[in-house]
């Protein structure tokens, strides 16, 4: 998210290899590779990230199914329908990936579907990281030949070269074959997540209040946020074509419309942050109040985008000005960002008093779980967090590359490194699509541990409030005596 709050040359023409208009959709394709690549990591670690993703869905559909039954008939058709969307979505989101590999590492994941349903799945449906990064080269170089026919050989703009990638993208999808229908399944579901991400969620069909965000949108509106700049060149794309062949002229009203669609993925993911404020007034959850504050975060990232896009209409002097303005604002967001990834995102940090409490030698901590059990960990298991399904070291290095990452932009600085702004703009795109890959990995871990905590809690309040319904010992006595009479004697 950091890296991404910086804005490359909007006027004029836009000369040069790495000219915004091409920039865009080459991001794009990297993002899809590098979830390629989560998969792949996924799956080595047995994390059932299907499962994970929709556990929200299911839970919501089948409250929506209780209500349901027990509604009026009229209400019970509504809720029905809703049902009915819910199930579908869900039903294709899980069938279409290839889970059948998968093992519950240790009984913490239950898949939604069985092997032998996810054996049965045609392969060209499934979605593997395999085909993603396949799809990811495939689109670059349908990228680069858009380029070279549209550009050097048709003589066209840059503008015309994108709208003919865009179009021979969809054609090819469109186009009924049997080795790319996992495309379009995929477009589909990517499709559906859109929508709800615009979806009020204002009603309920279970207690009338505000539906609680899935997981899966929550994820996917993070995704967004590292594409911000992507939704900043697609405003931009637009006054371009709406002034083509002219450049876009320097003016505050051509920099607005851009501005607002750098900052939809942040308002998007602000908003779902309210309504679970207000889901969790209603069911008076103590920690609501978190939801405020990573509302709070995601505001911080729409000030710089605004301050760094207004720079280009102002003269070079007036821009410089507001530099050290933009710095600050940009350190905020990025401290803010990096805490709220390491101690909510991937929980980890959440007792900083842990080491201090307990001496640290030989790289061992002594844990008292107990006066007569005494657990070791490892210094890195005591400061992160007990469950590392990644391992200590590899989470180490993500929780470090991602610290790097996320002060991209002081690059800034050395903006000698790159031929110019534009390349600039583009590298920490890329780095801040990467640091969103690796972040995922430890997200989703996360989001396992904290259901299966969540459903072991359950289980032993089940546990403890199971005797309260046993009959008196008097009644037991009776019920005991009654049965041995019962009994014959053989």
């Amino acid at each position: 998210m950091s890296g991404t709050q910086e804005v490359g040359p909007i006027f004029g023409e836009g000369e040069g290899p790495a000219q915004s208009m091409l920039r865009s959709p080459t991001v794009i394709i990297a993002s899809i590779g590098l979830w390629g690549m989560n998969i792949y990591f996924y799956r080595k670690f047995k994390l059932d990230y299907v499962h994970i993703l929709n556990l929200d869905l299911m839970k919501e559909r089948e409250a929506i199914a209780a209500a349901a039954a027990a509604s009026t008939s009229s209400s019970g058709s509504r809720s029905n329908d809703g049902e009915l969307l819910l199930s579908n979505s869900n039903t294709l989101t899980t069938n279409v990936h290839n889970s059948d590999d998968f093992s519950d590492g240790g009984g913490e994941y239950e898949s939604p579907s069985s092997p032998a349903r996810m054996a049965a799945i045609p392969f060209g449906s499934r979605i593997t990281g395999v085909k993603c990064v396949g799809l990811s080269f495939f689109l670059l170089i349908l990228l680069h030949l858009s380029e070279y026919l549209w550009v050097t050989v048709h003589g066209g703009s840059s503008i015309g070269a994108v709208f003919f990638f865009y179009s021979a993208f969809i054609g090819a999808i469109v186009f009924p074959l049997t080795t790319t229908r996992w495309v379009r399944i995929a477009t589909v579901l990517v499709l559906q997540r859109t929508y709800e991400l615009i979806n009020p969620r204002c009603h309920s069909c279970v207690g009338g209040g505000p539906r609680p965000i899935p997981f899966i949108d929550v994820f996917y509106a993070d995704a967004m946020c590292s594409l911000s700049k992507v939704f900043f060149d697609w405003g931009m794309l637009f006054h371009m074509a709406s002034h083509y062949p002219d450049p876009v002229p320097k003016a505050l009203d051509t920099i607005l419309i851009p501005s607002f669609f750098a900052a939809i993925p942040y308002l998007i993911r602000a908003r779902q942050c309210l309504i679970m404020h207000t889901v969790g007034c209603s069911k008076r959850d103590p920690k609501r109040y978190q939801h405020l504050l990573n509302a709070l975060k995601y505001a911080t990232s729409i000030f710089p985008i605004c301050l760094s896009a207004y720079q280009q209409t102002l003269p070079q002097e007036s821009a410089d000005g507001l530099e050290s303005t933009l710095i600050v604002l940009l350190i905020i967001n990025a401290s803010y960002a990096l805490s709220w990834d390491i101690i909510m995102d991937w929980g980890m940090f959440q007792d900083p008093t842990v080491v201090a409490q307990y001496a640290c030698a030989a790289g061992v901590v002594a844990l008292p779980d107990s006066d007569d059990d005494i657990k070791v960990q490892s210094c890195g298991h005591a400061l992160m967090r007990p469950k590392l399904r990644f391992g200590v070291t590899s989470s180490a290095a993500i929780a470090m590359a991602d610290t790097v990452l996320r002060f991209s932009w002081l690059l800034r600085f050395r903006v000698t490194l790159f031929p110019s702004k534009d390349h600039f703009v583009l590298a920490t795109q890329l780095m801040e699509i990467f640091r969103r890959g690796i972040w995922n990995l430890l997200r989703v871990e996360w989001e396992s541990i904290k259901h299966t905590r969540a459903r072991q809690q359950q289980e032993d309040e089940d546990d403890e409030i199971a005797p309260l319904f046993k009959p008196p010992p008097s009644l037991q006595m009776s019920q005991m005596s009654s049965n041995n009479n019962g009994l014959s004697p053989e």
